[in-house]
């Protein structure tokens, strides 16, 4: 198998891979307290635990291809602010995936693939924005699934595949958990237990339920306030098997869309997150807006000193 790691690869060798026949995984997650149980790595551990699976998974599948692995760029807007969240401004998150993918896409390389593990709307957006714009730009294709995968999970629309791994049912109480859960909660702990335990703290099998309405999440911070702890969920509920199974169901639902890119049958346009086509989720909305909203002013004092002259 041929996965290869770009910080370790000379030019020579990266420039003499086949072009038709590579794929360049970049992934892109930020730092971010997760609650007092989880490291402020979450995200990127998670995505690049994904981006591995799923280079193994490829260069199995399709004999000559090379998967390789960039290094993982701890970028993210939209997040929670606690000691340790490094949050990055929306448009910087877009520009930085763009350079990355403008120069791997100058040196030829017609697939590039985005890995993420932050669920934050505009961060999904700027991940979109960019993939959009480099393939617009040179010809070639680069897509982030991760929001339209994010969004499919978290709405249920994978419980039935999850429950035919885990081998069992899942209960009336766990089903609610699921659509409870959201940030540093049942699944993200079970995937830290999954992959990295030793960065896991026992303190997460005492942690009470985190149930926070639609409306409360609409507020900026909410599950650091009033004496939130940073987590949204059930922490208490983890278990490496939950996290195994999901892991199963959405590597096997990122290959269908990784395969179905490959040949043509899939466009990324295709599989783009509900928030990409929110406006006021898009990176040049606000600062767009805000300058239109600047000249209606500017523009109504002006009649307003012109009424006055009369």
């Amino acid at each position: 198998m041929s996965v290869q790691l770009l910080e370790e690869m000379s030019s020579p060798a990266l420039d003499a891979l086949d072009r038709a026949r590579t794929v360049i995984i970049l992934t892109v997650s930020p730092l971010e307290e997760h609650g007092p149980h989880l490291p402020l790595g979450v995200d990127a551990i998670a995505a690049r635990h994904f981006a591995e699976s799923t280079a193994e998974r490829l260069v199995a599948a399709r004999p000559g291809w090379t998967v390789v692995l960039a290094p993982t760029l701890h970028l993210g807007s939209f997040t929670f602010d606690a000691p340790g969240t490094v949050s990055v401004r929306q448009r910087v998150v877009r520009d930085a995936l763009v350079d990355y993918g403008a120069s791997l896409a100058r040196a030829g390389f017609r697939y590039i693939l985005v890995a993420n593990g932050h669920g934050g709307p505009g961060h999904l957006a700027a991940l979109e924005e960019a993939s959009a714009a480099v393939s617009r730009r040179y010809g070639i294709t680069m897509a982030s699934f991760t929001g339209h995968l994010a969004w499919q999970f978290l709405r249920g629309r994978y419980l039935d595949k999850i429950e035919a791994a885990l081998g069992r049912p899942l209960g009336d109480d766990e089903r609610q958990a699921f659509a409870e859960d959201a940030h540093g909660g049942w699944w993200e702990t079970s995937l830290m237990l999954l992959v990295r335990p030793d960065l896991v703290d026992g303190v997460y099998r005492t942690l009470p339920p985190a149930r926070y309405s639609l409306a409360a999440r609409a507020i900026p911070n909410y599950p650091l306030k009033s004496g939130g702890q940073g987590y949204v969920g059930h922490p208490a509920m983890a278990d490496p098997a939950f996290a195994k199974a999901v892991t199963e169901v959405l590597i096997n639902e990122t290959m269908a869309l990784v395969e179905g890119l490959l040949d043509g049958r899939i466009r990324p346009a295709d599989r783009r997150s509900p928030f990409f086509a929110l406006p006021f989720f898009r990176t040049d909305f606000w600062p767009l807006a805000t300058t239109a909203l600047a000249f209606v002013a500017v523009g109504a004092i002006a009649l307003l000193f012109k009424r006055s002259d009369r």
